[in-house]
């Protein structure tokens, strides 16, 4: 049965769908990036509060930016905008539509359909899920990559925009010169502090080509952070065979764990859903959430899928199931990364470990170690150095830390230890691979990419454990060398 409006009364009892009506849906929200987690996470979350009865007037309008974003709109108009999200647990599934968005804007050169969408003053929200690496930051510095092409481009011409983050700027333009109020602007993507890193992309542009309009956007829009937190593994054949073994012909659905969580800053200058009300968290403390998070979880994730990717571990669960790689994510956890995060209420740093524990290890999951080592240069970025730095200034121990990283430079030379290649797999793999290949005979090579790595190659206490481990990987491999650290925890002489 083909998924749309028209087929929702004949979507099989064990299945639940939207109970209000679609039809009387209205817009405030439009969403830039309509992936696989945006659909399982903070659509979900509107879409209870719209089966309570509330926020019919928050209806989502998708929207996207790269071309590749045509096919995705395609797929979704063509049923309606509705999906299906089955949750995946080792027990067992189940599986929902969600009905939450309405609408998904033509991808067009210049977004003009988005600019104007933007500028509507019914939206009230302008959210995004983007990837970590697409906010424009300087990966060494944490600033505003102003020489980016994309960047210069906007810049010269704020008019045709071929950024979401430019056509921001000219939609807020358009609402302040008609005296309309300005909308939140909202990070969904796994960035620490992300509301402030949007801000800084939008306030940091619009100053590029309009002085004034940047000072009106920073006093008058709010960048709330927030935490967000949901596995979704990408959509394949596997995915497509379970909705339909459902009963469902959905060209678009989504897998997801049994586990959410939505930690969001209170802070929304023209209103904003109850999203408390279906579960998700509204603290002052969202920086202590997003950090337990990001070092712990998001961080974790790069802790195994490098290994996983050189020894031909193909997911998520397996690397986890692998009796070295398993115990190096449990021991990295425990003595180098928990030191760094702080509790939440209702949740120690050792019961959050324990916490994943169980979430990467559900086989229902099939999360593959390429979609998690993916966009590795903004990942290792964002998650493992922050913790390096913090431990070297705090004279924690660093040696398993220096060894994720060389780990991360042995699977970027492009080759498993099978001999099978490695796919290009991050925005900079060309250079990446370079810099594996000069570091395979001098290790400080890969340190000496300073956009990612600043000063740590000057530090060492970190450099000199992670020549020794990169030595140690090339000339005995990954499975020996993972054996050396949890042996007794010390580096190879």
């Amino acid at each position: 049965m083909r998924l749309s409006n028209a087929t929702l009364g004949d979507v099989p009892a064990s299945i639940r769908v939207p109970g209000y009506d679609r039809s009387a849906l209205t817009p405030g929200i439009v969403h830039i990036g309509l992936g696989n987690f945006h659909r399982a996470h903070q659509a979900w979350y509107l879409h209870r509060l719209m089966d309570q009865g509330l926020c019919h007037d928050w209806a989502i309008v998708g929207a996207g930016v790269r071309p590749n974003d045509a096919a995705q709109r395609e797929k979704l108009l063509a049923q309606d905008c509705l999906t299906t999200l089955i949750e995946l647990d080792p027990t067992g599934s189940s599986a929902e539509v969600v009905g939450s968005m309405i609408d998904y804007l033509p991808v067009e050169d210049g977004n003009g359909a988005l600019i104007r969408q933007m500028a509507d003053p019914a939206i009230r929200i302008v959210s995004l899920t983007v990837t970590e690496g697409g906010y424009y930051v300087d990966p060494a510095t944490g600033g505003f990559d102003a020489d980016h092409a994309d960047i210069k481009a906007d810049a010269a011409d704020p008019t045709r925009p071929r950024t979401a983050f430019g056509a921001m700027v000219a939609a807020l333009k358009q609402r302040r010169d008609a005296g309309t109020r300005p909308f939140t602007a909202q990070s969904c993507d796994n960035l620490q502090g992300n509301g402030a890193i949007l801000r800084q992309t939008v306030v940091s542009l619009a100053r590029l080509s309009d002085p004034i309009l940047a000072d009106w956007i920073d006093g008058n829009c709010t960048f709330p952070n927030s935490m967000v937190d949901c596995i979704v593994p990408a959509t394949g054949p596997k995915e497509l065979a379970l909705a339909r073994a459902l009963g469902l012909d959905d060209a678009v659905p989504v897998t997801h764990e049994n586990f959410r969580q939505w930690v969001i800053e209170d802070d929304f200058c023209a209103g904003r859903p109850d999203w408390d009300r279906a579960g998700a968290v509204f603290s002052d403390r969202v920086h202590d959430y997003e950090t337990m998070k990001i070092r712990m979880l998001n961080a974790g994730h790069q802790v195994i899928a490098n290994p996983g990717e050189i020894l031909s571990v193909e997911t998520i669960s397996a690397c986890m199931d692998h009796p070295l790689i398993g115990a190096f994510f449990r021991r990295i956890e425990r003595e180098e990364i928990a030191p760094h995060v702080m509790p939440v209420p209702n949740m120690t740093p050792n019961a959050y470990v324990d916490l994943i524990d169980r979430r990467f290890s559900n086989p229902a999951i099939v999360d593959t170690t390429r979609r998690v080592a993916f966009d590795g240069s903004s990942r290792h970025s964002g998650f493992i150095l922050p913790i390096i730095r913090d431990a070297l200034a705090t004279g924690t121990p660093v040696d398993g830390l220096a060894l994720v990283e060389a780990l991360w430079a042995r699977m970027c030379e492009g080759t498993r230890e099978d001999g099978s290649a490695i796919a290009a797999n991050d925005p900079f793999w060309d250079d990446l691979v370079i810099a594996a290949k000069a570091a395979k005979h001098r290790p400080r090579a890969w340190l000496e990419q300073k956009r990612f790595y600043g000063d740590l190659a000057s530090e060492p206490r970190f450099a000199d454990a992670f020549d020794r481990w990169l030595t140690a990987i090339w000339s005995d491999g990954a499975e020996a060398t993972l054996a050396a650290y949890l042996g007794d925890g010390t580096r190879p002489a």
